[in-house]
């Protein structure tokens, strides 16, 4: 077997609450660079479901490999459970996915799960956070600021608007500042 990449992409820290700064307790208790499925969309040859379509890792160690099988070569391994990434094709028991730099690879099924995740802002160049707001419209008062490529649970998408589930936090961010969720699509 080849040489083995590891492709964390961050530190750990990145995703917890370290990355999180809380600028007032919310009230109440997501894809920039992916292609939005069109109509009439193709479905799996396997499950019958979309292609493609948002899923997130269930592991905290995902190999991907070059092709659909156990002796196909692993290229990076994922080390973070809960990651966004996009299934764009199907074969028996294996999904072909893309995460937000672009890297595809093949992926056993029972590594991935339907609980929709989102990367906050990962194509971001700076280490400005994004700020969730507490109701879905511009000037709306700030719940949190999150970093970039914070990930976070989607409870719902509406008019270009979705609310966000942290551990500490929960707000409202604009849909075109995350990756996991297509323009004008409700997750939930």
């Amino acid at each position: 077997m080849g040489k083995t990449v590891s492709r964390a992409l961050f530190a750990s820290a990145i995703f917890g609450l370290a990355a999180i700064v809380m600028v007032a307790m919310p009230t109440s208790s997501v894809a920039q660079n992916a292609s939005a499925p069109a109509a009439g969309v193709a479905t799996g040859t396997v499950t019958g479901l979309p292609v493609p379509r948002f899923v997130s890792l269930k592991a905290s160690r995902v190999n991907v490999r070059r092709g659909p099988s156990r002796t196909h070569q692993i290229d990076w391994i994922y080390q973070h459970t809960g990651l966004p990434v996009e299934v764009t094709a199907e074969f028996e028991n294996w999904r072909r996915v893309r995460d937000f730099e672009g890297g595809e690879g093949w992926v056993f099924h029972t590594l991935l799960s339907g609980r929709r995740t989102v990367m906050v802002a990962p194509w971001s160049q700076g280490e400005s956070p994004e700020e969730l707001l507490r109701r879905p419209q511009q000037g709306a008062p700030i719940a949190a600021r999150v970093m970039p490529k914070v990930v976070a649970d989607v409870e719902s998408c509406e008019d270009g608007w979705c609310r966000l589930m942290l551990d500490a936090a929960e707000g409202w961010i604009t849909q075109d500042k995350l990756f996991g969720v297509y323009p004008g699509e409700d997750p939930s």
